[in-house]
């Protein structure tokens, strides 16, 4: 391993300019002359993009302006004593000791874990002062090599990594009281690990056990279950989200940014001390999870519904924004708008408005162009938006996997898995398959010159190639041969009266089972491509039955999940309530993605249920002669719909057993531990 600090990147006693980009980008040129710098231009950019998160000044007059960079490709460790300091942003004043820390992109563990044991040192008011004390280049390297153990200071047996005790739950000694507490900043190097040795000796003073998860580069070791359990309140340290939040779920709870415990270590600790007996104090959001005792490692189960709720979560927003515009611009554009709405969006402005008639848009509210192109607007971007769903639930779930080396091979399998029609579950699979094999890359060993070049390309370069040949070979012509096989069968059925209401019951499990994936889209191309000539008929061809079976079908997955959110709240988690309340509006306009994030969550029982409830509605919607001269729109196209007694009666028939259904199987299998680790 090199020597992360030598004497060719020590200054003492220097003047590095008025401003901290002054200092940053000299302190950088140190590295460069040292020749540890591959890119000096990239190592000060990454520098100051870290720095406009957050400031690095520290109280004590100490700064630490660190990134994580290609700029470098070993861990490099610059320090300077500035006469007169600097301001980098501490409240107590200007920094007179400053440590640039530059870890490569591709840093492997061991280096990140001896940058973390430098970040907890700069908290010791001892380290520090002997650092103002040295009176050679000589002596700070002595300080820092003492201090981190390495070189002539190491230790006989390697030592704990920092993070390992959180992984205990040993018992609190006494009376005393117990706290939690997460810290994670957006590089993951530095302040993250001075946070958790700043809570940590404001709890020894406050004579409070804590135990600190640090969610840094070096790796993290989960908090177990019991240590959780027993802590009266959990303290948030921050400048990122807080991964696995649910396990804390009901605890009295402390959030701030990471540099507050530097600043206000006492303040945050009584704090906490304080909402643990405060009835209203905030919490976090969820049940708790009840029940001791449970295995401090995650089970299989957990680790598989962990990286799902991931992808979810992170899918929602997309669902429910992308849903709510395509359903307003149904309502301003007509179900018309479909075909039109991009080139409207593109190609005509509000002083330039669509012929209304010309595009064939006749259900446009008011006959309205303005309304029209406000209509293909909001169609337009919620389309958008939808193209993102199935590659955001991929990539992130990849990141749940590999962490953010996942990310890029992950979004790249979601779009395949949009290209090959596989839907949402060829997404979770291409996510998986980039997780894993990302993750693999990722714990590779590799020269030093080559881990620079690890996140930014072998890993997405490869994970992609990997991921994307088993795509491609093994879902894609199996899926198309599968695809011509069942639109033979329907064609069949439909021409047999006979079997209309088993055609109804089929289509009705099509059109749940994947939600816009391949099952789906043949169903709802089987309806259209007979719609075109029947929709102009004067009576009620078959095919119009078949078009009103699949849309009612499509309907019932969200409308259904929508009631169970608001039947029995307490079957899911806070995200999928929320999107509950969207997927109301995604139902009734027959958009039946609003279903994924529930059946992405929790496959094996909302499946299944949803199934059900749209078999039901298809074979009810046969057997009522109910018609539809509309290929989509749901409640907007109500005027195409023949029999709407009948409509709404199948309509109402399949979500109520939907919703029954997946409340039972929730109910008869899924325990309050399950919600709390979501």
């Amino acid at each position: 391993m090199s020597e992360l600090i030598t004497t060719a990147l020590v200054r003492l006693g220097v003047a590095l300019g008025d401003t901290k980009q002054d200092v940053i980008r000299s302190l950088a040129g140190v590295v460069a002359d040292a020749g540890r710098a591959t890119d000096v231009d990239q190592l000060v950019a990454d520098a100051f993009a870290r720095e406009e998160t957050s400031a690095t000044g520290l109280p004590g007059g100490i700064a630490i302006p660190h990134c994580r960079t290609t700029g470098v490709s070993e861990p490099t460790l610059a320090f300077a004593r500035l006469e007169p300091g600097v301001d980098f942003g501490a409240k107590d004043g200007t920094a007179d000791l400053v440590f640039l820390i530059a870890a490569p992109a591709g840093g492997d563990a061991d280096h990140l874990q001896i940058l973390t044991q430098l970040a907890r040192a700069l908290v010791k008011p001892a380290f520090t002062d002997a650092l103002r004390a040295a009176a050679t280049d000589e002596a700070v390297i002595e300080l820092v090599h003492r201090e981190l153990g390495i070189g002539s200071h190491a230790a006989p047996a390697a030592a704990p990594a920092p993070a390992a005790p959180a992984a205990a739950a040993p018992a609190t000694s006494g009376s005393r009281r117990s706290l939690v507490a997460v810290t994670a900043c957006p590089t993951g190097i530095a302040h993250t690990y001075m946070a958790a040795e700043a809570l940590e000796a404001a709890a020894e003073r406050a004579g409070v056990d804590i135990h600190v998860e640090t969610q840094g580069s070096a790796g993290s070791t989960p908090l177990a279950h019991d240590t959780i359990a027993n802590a009266a309140a959990v303290i948030f340290a921050v400048d990122v989200g807080v991964r696995d939040r649910g396990r804390f779920a009901g605890k009295p709870v402390v959030s701030s940014g990471v540099k507050r415990p530097m600043d206000e270590g006492d303040a945050m600790i009584a704090e906490a001390l304080r909402y643990a007996d405060d009835p209203n104090a905030p919490r976090v959001e969820g049940q708790a999870a009840s029940g001791g005792g449970a295995a401090l490692e995650e089970s299989w189960g957990g680790r598989i519904r962990r990286v799902l709720m991931t992808g979810v979560s992170y899918m929602i927003p997309f669902v429910a924004a992308g849903g709510l515009l395509i359903a307003l611009g149904f309502l301003f554009g007509g179900y018309e708008i479909v075909g039109p709405g991009f080139d409207i969006a593109t190609g005509n402005t509000i002083l330039n408005l669509p012929d209304v008639d010309g595009l064939g848009l006749d259900h446009a509210l008011f006959g309205s162009p303005f309304l029209a192109y406000l209509g293909a607007l909001f169609f337009a971007l919620g389309a958008t938006a939808f193209g993102f769903l199935v590659p955001a639930l991929a990539g992130y779930i990849a990141y749940a996997i590999a962490d953010r080396p996942g990310i890029a091979p992950g979004f790249v399998m979601g779009a395949v898995a949009g290209v090959l029609e596989t839907g949402f579950l060829g997404g979770i699979i291409g996510g998986v398959l980039a997780g894993v094999v990302a993750h693999w890359i990722t714990g590779w060993k590799v020269p030093t010159w080559a881990r620079g070049l690890m996140p930014v390309l072998v890993i997405p370069l490869l994970a992609t190639l990997a991921s994307g040949l088993v795509m491609v070979v093994v879902l894609g012509r199996p899926l198309g041969a599968a695809k011509s096989g069942l639109e033979s069968g329907l064609t069949s059925m439909s021409d047999n009266p006979s079997l209309a209401v088993l055609l109804g019951a089929i289509l009705g499990l099509m059109m749940a089972f994947d939600m816009g994936g391949p099952l789906n889209k043949v169903a709802y191309a089987f309806a259209t491509a007979g719609l075109g000539n029947a929709a102009a008929s004067a009576g009620d061809a078959p095919e119009l039955k078949v078009m009103a079976a699949v849309m009612l079908a499509g309907m019932v997955p969200p409308l259904a999940l929508a009631l169970a959110t608001v039947a029995r709240p307490q079957l899911f988690t806070v995200p999928e309530r929320e999107n509950g309340k969207a997927a109301w509006l995604m139902g009734a306009s027959f958009i039946t993605e609003g279903a994924i994030p529930f059946a992405a969550a929790d496959p094996l029982r909302v499946i299944p249920s949803i199934m059900a409830g749209s078999a039901v509605t298809g074979a009810l919607a046969m057997t009522l002669d109910v018609t539809l001269r509309a290929p989509h729109g749901g409640i907007f196209v109500i005027f195409a719909v023949g029999n709407i007694l009948g409509f709404l009666i199948s309509l109402v028939a399949g979500t109520l057993v939907a919703t029954a259904a997946v409340v039972a199987l929730k109910s008869s299998s899924r325990t309050n531990a399950d919600l709390a680790t979501v």
